[in-house]
This record gives C-alpha cells, structure tokens and sequence, in this order.
C-alpha cells in the first residue's frame, strides 16, 4: 500500500525513463522541509550500482539553492575509503580534497575514534526483545558525529536483497553505514546467528528491528531517497519519510530482484564485477545464491581480478578462516575475541553448515571455491577451495545443465520455488 508521504513509482517489468527519475526526485525532494537548513546527504560507496551522477545532480539543482548547505557523506561501514579519483567516479563530478565545487563530500571515518559521537544505549532487555530471545547485553549506539552538524539527513542510497538485515538500504546507511564499531559488530553476529539463508530477501528480521531502534536515537529528521535498480536502469524510486519510502522500495526489490528456479542446482558460477575487487565484498556471489544450490553443492566464485581477500581486514581473516556459525558457537572461548563482524562474514561465505567437537569435524551444507587471483595456498590457510580462474571455460559452463551460471552477480538473489517464502523472522 503507497504512503501519502512517498513519492515514487516502480515498475514490474521494464524500466523507468530516466526523465520520469529525474522528475520523481526533484518531486520528492521539492516536498521536503529543507529551506534554511543545513542538509547531509548519505551516499554508498562504489560497490552498489545506482545512477549516483543523476541523483547527486538532483539533489544539488533541487535542494542546493534553498539549503544552508548540502554536503554529502560516503557511508563506508568498514570499507576501505574512496580517493579523489573514486570519488569523482562515483558522483559524477571532479572532487578534489573532499569537495565538488561547493559540496563537501566525505568519507566515513569508521577508524578514527575522534569521529564518532555516542547517541546513547539500549538496554539488555529490549535487545533482548528486538532478537527473538537470540542476544541480550546493553548496545551502545556510536554514530559519526558530522550529521549532528546539520538539520536534516537524507539516505540516498539503493535498495537489494541483503545477507545481514534482509534488504539494504533506509536505516542501514546509518548502521552500520556510518556507525562506530560496537553495533556494527554486534548488528552482523545477530545476522549471522540468523544465517544469510533464512534472512536474505526479507523484510521483517531482527537485525532491522535493531538497526530502527539505533535509528530513533538520531535526533535529527531522517529522509529517503530510495531507487530499485537492475543493471540496465532504474526500476523504481521512493523518496519521502525514511520507514515508509523504504518499505515501498523493498516490496519492489522483492520482486524485482529475486530469480525463481524450479529446483535447486549442483553448480552456480558466480562471474563479480570489476566493482567488487577484494573477496570481502565479492562474497555477495555466495550470499546471493546460497538458498538456490542443492545440499552437497558448490559455489564458484568466478573473479580473475580479485587477490586480496580483504583490503581492511584480512589478517584477521587469515587468523580465524571461513568456517559455519556452529563451529564458532561449539568453540566461543576460542573466538570470542574475535569482532562480530569478521565472524559473520567468515559464517556468511561459508554458508549453513554443522561442527561436532568431540571429533573437531566441520560438515558444511555445500562446498565454496574461489576462481580468483588468491593463491591456492591461501585458500587452503582460510578454508575454501580453489580453482584456477584460467581453467574456467564460462561458455562450456553454460552448456551444463547442472551449473548456473550467473553473470555480473552479487545483487540478483537466486531462490527455489519449492522453498517456502519467508515472511518475518
């Protein structure tokens, strides 16, 4: 059901002419209370695919002339910070020192502690409540202190299936989008303790319940602009109050972003993007096809130019490895030291899976290789498998009838008609 607030369109099949975009954000923005104020705009960084040029170029003619000022922050989570020249990539606009001519554009300091601001705590109880009984401990909830420099924020970010929070975008460009380290972490070990097979492609799960209850510490009017993009153009856009613009945007996602199959497969090829050049952001060639590959089955992911398993964090995964959330659960003493965050993702590429410790024997539900440029060697050391991406002939792969082969992946999520369809969690 539309919300009288939102402005926007999708479409079910087909594209949104890019003059209908430009005409649904300069609507929606043009209803914002903006006059006068001083406005940050929350952007992805270069590992989602959105028309960021068209809608930097929007915000700027339409919201620009009225705004005090108009600055826009790159909500980084922990990934690594975007030069001038990826930045000017990115808007579409040369930036030069963190401006592009009179806007500001800045990278999220996830790793500067100077750059954060506590907004408050949620007690143990209520996360008790918000996770299903899963977790109960006191979060405190740290945000990047610069949106509390301004009157008013606005996310402008896409929305896709998503392996930690059921579907990206809203509140997650706060969390963990520009948040300090303690609910990042402790965001993507609830997601990890859900697993990436059952929260994927759903909209009511515990970690967005938390992220939203963070979010209402942030004293500060909160708007979205949402699109719901595929790789050729826009198949919708949202822009108004942040909850319901980004509802009408995952309704569409669901739909449009997610591939049936009658049953599961053996084998998915997964070919990543340019875009995604370390392993930490091309697992989404896992995420997304894991609830789609049969039990006993692979995952390939297919990335020649990837040979760094983490730019940020890779000497911890080196340390702790790839391995199912039960073999971290049966062994928490041993990684309890461990951040939240690495042993989710470590869990989330690994995918479902069971560890008995009386033998110290890891059964994961289905093998993952990597056909990258990361040596066998070191595969080996974090647990998955290799394949040299030069043996891999993509057209004989196609002709398979056991293989999905899935080209530029990491966006469109891959399920089995057969598998009941999640509502919440």
């Amino acid at each position: 059901m539309s919300h009288p607030e939102v402005v926007g369109r999708g479409v079910e099949t087909g594209l949104l002419p890019v003059d209908e975009v430009r005409a649904i954000a300069r609507e929606g923005l043009a209803r914002l209370p903006l006059g006068g104020r001083r406005v940050l705009v929350l952007i992805p960084d270069g590992t989602r695919t959105m028309p960021m040029p068209l809608l930097f170029d929007v915000l700027d003619q339409e919201v620009g002339p009225r705004a005090a000022a108009l600055d826009f922050l790159v909500a980084l989570g922990t990934h690594a910070p975007m030069s001038d020249a990826q930045l000017s990539a990115l808007v579409g606009r040369e930036v030069r020192g963190g401006r592009a001519g009179e806007r500001g554009v800045f990278n999220h300091r996830w790793d500067d502690p100077t750059a954060f601001a506590t907004l408050g705590t949620i007690p143990a109880a209520e996360i008790e409540q918000l996770t299903g009984g899963r977790l109960r401990r006191d979060v405190t909830v740290a945000l990047n202190k610069l949106p509390l420099e301004y009157d008013h924020v606005i996310v402008c970010g896409p929305v896709f299936p998503h392996e930690v929070v059921g579907f990206s975008g809203g509140t997650k460009y706060l969390f963990p989008g520009i948040a300090g380290p303690e609910i990042i972490h402790f965001t993507h070990w609830l997601g990890a303790l859900i697993t990436n097979y059952a929260v994927i492609g759903t909209q009511a799960t515990p970690v967005r319940a938390v992220i939203d209850r963070a979010a209402r510490l942030l004293d500060r009017p909160l708007s979205l602009l949402a699109p719901v993009v595929l790789h050729e153009g826009v198949a919708g856009l949202f822009c108004g109050p942040v909850h319901e613009a980004w509802a009408a945007a995952a309704d569409l996602s669901s739909r449009r972003h997610v591939v049936w199959l009658d049953r599961p497969v053996k084998r998915v090829l997964s070919i990543m993007p340019a875009m995604y050049d370390d392993l930490w952001v091309a697992a989404k060639g896992m995420y997304k096809v894991e609830p789609a590959v049969a039990d006993g089955g692979e995952v390939v992911i297919y990335a020649p130019h990837v040979r760094e398993v983490s730019h940020v964090h890779g000497r911890l995964i080196d340390q702790v490895g790839y391995h199912c959330k039960d073999y971290f659960e049966k062994q928490w003493d041993r990684f309890k030291e461990i951040p939240g965050g690495i042993l989710a993702h470590s869990t989330h590429v690994k995918g479902l899976g069971t560890y008995d410790p009386a033998r110290g024997v890891e059964t994961p539900r289905i093998r993952v290789t990597l056909a990258t440029g990361i040596p066998p060697e070191r595969c080996a050391r974090i647990d998955l498998g290799y394949l040299d991406p030069a043996s891999v002939d993509v057209e004989a792969w196609k002709k398979d009838p056991g293989t999905l082969v899935v080209p530029r992946a990491g966006e469109m999520l891959y399920r089995v008609t057969t598998r009941a369809k999640h509502g919440s969690i």
